[in-house]
């Protein structure tokens, strides 16, 4: 049996589209089964790959990779024998977990969250959606387009009847950039994805009939308002791949203003 490699499994892990957090012991003080050093992988759905300590360090961790994974943002945090805890938070502002286990040591740790760069998803096979995509892969993003779409490079094709398959997260984005072609349809299941920012190209005239139609077939209102039409910053561009970076432009303001209202929101709560 080969031996386990913790460097190999985050190899592994970062090779797939799931987030993932890696712990490391920074310190240990008093009797702990936990060294310095020490390495694991915490998965998604909170399965441990490595070894980090006890029970007791273990339910910290993995309650520490779930804030980590949410905010997107390491987290410095210590287990320490419950009598010893004051508030939990110590003075040095390290998160402090409580532990039970009769070693009665103490483990600082740092854990840190990977995840893949948000997708930008892509319907439509017009010029200005085949420019985006283009774009968007030199940005950084992971490029999901329509299945008939004119792209280049090995990018992730859908439907939209396939759209749930490509499992779209709050902090990815979806554009609809049909353009007369299944502008109903595709907007409908752009809107029915948990991507926080949608947005058509569209005249705003264009889009509120849309969405309006479908609000009648059952779309939620709510979401429905939250469409942003026409895509794209006012740039005045006029050819398709200056539409398309007035709309990269747009996305990643957003990408760059949710990560600051998120890191503002972690230092008052701190």
């Amino acid at each position: 049996m080969a031996s386990f490699d913790i460097f190999d499994t985050i190899e592994q892990l970062r090779k797939t589209d799931e987030a993932f957090c890696v712990a490391t012991v920074l310190r240990t003080a008093d009797a702990t089964s936990a060294k310095a050093g020490g390495k694991a992988a915490i998965t998604k759905d909170g399965q441990i790959l490595g070894h980090l300590g006890g029970g007791c360090v273990q339910r910290a961790v993995r309650s520490s990779a779930q804030q980590a994974l949410t905010s997107g943002e390491p987290q410095m945090i210590r287990v320490k024998p419950s009598e010893k805890v004051v508030n939990m938070t110590d003075p040095d502002g390290v998160q402090t977990f409580k532990s039970g286990c009769p070693s009665g040591g103490t483990v600082d740790l740092l854990v840190e969250p990977y995840q893949n760069a948000p997708r930008l998803v892509i319907f439509g096979e017009s010029p200005i959606a085949t420019a985006l995509a283009a774009h968007a892969a030199l940005a950084g993003f992971r490029v999901c387009v329509s299945e008939g779409a004119e792209a280049d490079g090995n990018l992730q094709r859908f439907t939209p009847e396939t759209i749930g398959d490509l499992g779209i997260e709050a902090r990815d984005f979806v554009v609809v950039a049909s353009q007369g072609q299944g502008d109903a349809a595709a907007l409908a299941a752009a809107l029915q994805t948990d991507a926080a920012r949608v947005s058509m190209v569209a005249s705003r005239r264009k889009a509120e009939t849309l969405t309006t139609k479908l609000i009648t077939q059952g779309l939620d209102p709510v979401r429905a308002a939250q469409l942003k039409s026409p895509a794209g910053l006012d740039i005045h561009a006029i050819d398709p791949h200056e539409i398309a970076v007035s709309i990269l432009a747009e996305v990643v303001l957003w990408r760059n203003s949710d990560k600051s209202k998120r890191e503002s929101h972690d230092e008052k709560r701190a």
